[in-house]
């Protein structure tokens, strides 16, 4: 039997309206996060050692995950669904992706998905409150519009290698860069999500090198419970030198919070979030691409780090 949908009811604090700025938004999309996992009991992290970012030594000797409660996968739908797309691309860029009719299904699968949870719909009334646009029109108030403009935003194909006319490939989209990554240049681009670090950690196609401290000094110590870590690590053989990644988070929030900052915010929206027990410091970063219809990239930079 099919579950009737997710009504989302909102205490007066906590329902957007014009005036609900980036910050106080991305702080109730965390306390909406119902699916989020907890540390030491739905997954298991050590962090290790610290190190420069410029320093391409190991600080790390083991795997960054020594533990994930493998029933994760099915006990929330958004994980399953989320997992099935990751394997749907070619990493280099210059590469033309081709997508299967199985893809697009799958596609379908994650939206429909993720817009069945709070912090997504709360991302949606964000969004409407905010009297935002996209590609010249007002957003859908209807959930079917809503997600074609997601489907438009995060998985539409564009050129990231560059070229004109012909010659130009169509080897990139916002999902990809944002969740997945890509090698450009000789090194790895975007990739910054903890479950597909998680999947490459264990086909041992990642190499986790350590953690960077915050370039606060009055930051607090990084340890293995914290829900935001910047790292470095390399991925078949690639650096990426410096990478900050929500860790434990589900994908609606992820999605959610960078939906938010490609359609409502700034290309970079200071955000101070409470973790419980703990507060980080971030920066919001967005950048569009394909005449701002699509995303570039979306992701934080850790600023600071205080425990509470």
């Amino acid at each position: 039997m099919k579950p009737k949908p997710l009504v989302l009811e909102l205490p007066p604090s906590h329902t957007p309206d014009v005036n609900t700025d980036f910050a106080s938004a991305a702080q109730i999309l965390w306390n909406l996060d119902s699916n989020r996992l907890s540390p030491h009991k739905d997954y298991k992290m050590d962090v290790q050692s610290s190190k420069h970012p410029s320093h391409r030594d190991d600080a790390a000797h083991d795997p960054l995950f020594t533990y994930l409660h493998r029933d994760i996968f099915q006990e929330r739908p958004t994980f399953d669904a989320f997992r099935h797309l990751l394997d749907n691309y070619s990493a280099c860029t210059g590469e033309e992706e081709t997508v299967s009719s199985k893809e697009l299904r799958e596609n379908r699968t994650f939206l429909n998905a993720v817009m069945e949870t709070a912090p997504m719909k709360y991302c949606h009334r964000y969004c409407l409150a905010k009297g935002v646009e996209y590609n010249g029109r007002s957003i859908p108030e209807d959930e079917a519009g809503f997600k074609k403009a997601l489907d438009s935003i995060w998985f539409k194909l564009y050129s990231r290698s560059g070229g004109c006319g012909r010659r130009r490939k169509m080897d990139s989209s916002g999902f990809e860069h944002v969740f997945v990554g890509e090698v450009k240049n000789g090194q790895v681009s975007g990739f910054h999500n903890w479950i597909m670090f998680w999947l490459e950690e264990r086909k041992g196609t990642v190499d986790y090198r350590g953690y960077i401290k915050p370039r606060s000094r009055y930051s607090a110590e990084t340890n293995d419970d914290d829900h935001v870590l910047t790292l470095q690590f390399s991925w078949n053989g690639v650096e990426k030198f410096v990478g900050t990644s929500f860790i434990g988070v589900s994908p609606e929030f992820e999605l959610a919070l960078y939906t938010m900052a490609f359609l409502a915010g700034e290309d970079e929206n200071i955000v101070t979030l409470d973790t419980g027990g703990e507060s980080f410091d971030l920066k919001v970063k967005c950048h569009k691409i394909d005449r701002g219809s699509k995303v570039g990239s979306c992701y934080v930079e850790a600023l600071a780090h205080y425990e509470e």
